[in-house]
């Protein structure tokens, strides 16, 4: 019998504190997960929830420092990110793993052409000739589905419309075919046509180069329909996780079910009122002491004021899925038939 091979990322009670002159801010606080070769793990969560923190620590953009505290391990194809040093955890970046930030424009160097700025990376971690390089950045731009590369490549980048702005970003993050790529919000401030175009980009290089993908949006609709696994985040911490279709058809976390009811469709009334999730997350600096959730939740006892819960399996999923929930849904469910 054969074991499973192992996750390519595995994180394990990672947290990130940052340190602020009114105290300490816990952005991500004891967050595990893992994720296998080529699978697609949605995370998602409001604004502020720490969905991007937990991104960038797990590439290791965010490590220990004067303002900062990162606690827990990250391991990448078995590597420990966070034990590297800096110039080990640079040698993973483009080669091991890769992100797409959300705005583009930050992330391109506007008095350096398109073309160089995919050249450099693949001349430093792959040590192509300048000639190939060129060649490479060419094809990396075709790939993306830029029309007339060659030309694109000699632009700067504010002579590219947005869309094209975040191919050529994807372009340089898939420059030196990482095994992970973290997509953070990769379609914000584009209209729907081209965020279509994005994620169906997104999704086609996956499985051509059998890449796995953490998608972190605010959107449900894209995690829906693009993921393999989501994850839920509140106030820093994990609230639920499962296969995306178990999730969606029965969220066990009630901040779970309170997001997915504000979905709107397309089978509404006009004017119709989504339901709105009553109260604002938690401040960070002095969360509660109970459930982060509890403040906000209708389902709320003592119990979830005092005491925060644990990840713990999903009622009837034989998947890995889990809840941090006193009184999930699934076990409302049972208690009721």
């Amino acid at each position: 019998m054969t074991s499973a091979p192992a996750p390519l990322l595995r994180a394990t009670d990672v947290a990130t504190v940052f340190r602020t002159p009114r105290g300490a801010m816990r952005a991500v606080d004891g967050v595990s997960l893992s994720l296998a070769r080529g699978e697609t793990l949605g995370i998602v969560g409001e604004s502020g929830s720490g969905k991007s923190v937990l991104g960038r620590t797990l590439m290791g953009l965010i490590t220990d420092g004067p303002g900062t505290s990162v606690t827990g391990s990250v391991l990448l194809g078995g590597k420990d990110v966070h034990a590297l040093s800096p110039a080990g955890r640079r040698a993973l970046w483009g080669t091991e793993v890769a992100m797409v930030f959300q705005d583009p424009m930050t992330s391109l160097n506007p008095v350096k052409k398109i073309g160089r700025h995919l050249s450099e990376s693949v001349r430093l971690h792959l040590g192509l000739s300048r000639a190939a390089s060129r060649e490479r950045a060419v094809e990396l731009l075709r790939q993306v589905g830029i029309p007339e590369p060659a030309r694109r490549a000699r632009q700067y980048p504010h002579e590219l419309s947005g869309g094209m702005r975040q191919r050529v970003v994807i372009a340089m993050a898939l420059a030196c075919g990482p095994r992970l790529l973290i997509a953070d919000e990769p379609t914000t401030a584009l209209d729907v046509t081209v965020q279509k175009q994005i994620l169906d980009l997104l999704q086609s290089l996956g499985e051509e180069l059998e890449m796995a993908t953490i998608l972190i949006s605010h959107d449900l609709g894209t995690i829906a329909g693009r993921t393999d696994r989501v994850a839920v985040m509140y106030a820093g911490r994990l609230v639920e996780h499962a296969r995306t279709t178990e999730v969606f058809d029965n969220p066990e976390h009630p901040y779970s079910r309170a997001l997915i009811a504000s979905i709107p469709h397309l089978g509404l009334p006009p004017h119709t009122l989504l339901p709105a999730i009553e109260g604002r997350p938690p401040n960070l600096l002095n969360p509660p002491p109970g459930c982060r959730f509890a403040p906000r939740c209708r389902l709320a006892t003592d119990l979830c004021t005092a005491q925060p819960p644990a990840l713990t399996a999903r009622a009837g999923d034989d998947t890995g899925g889990a809840v941090a929930c006193h009184h999930p849904l699934g076990a409302a469910k049972e208690a009721t038939v």
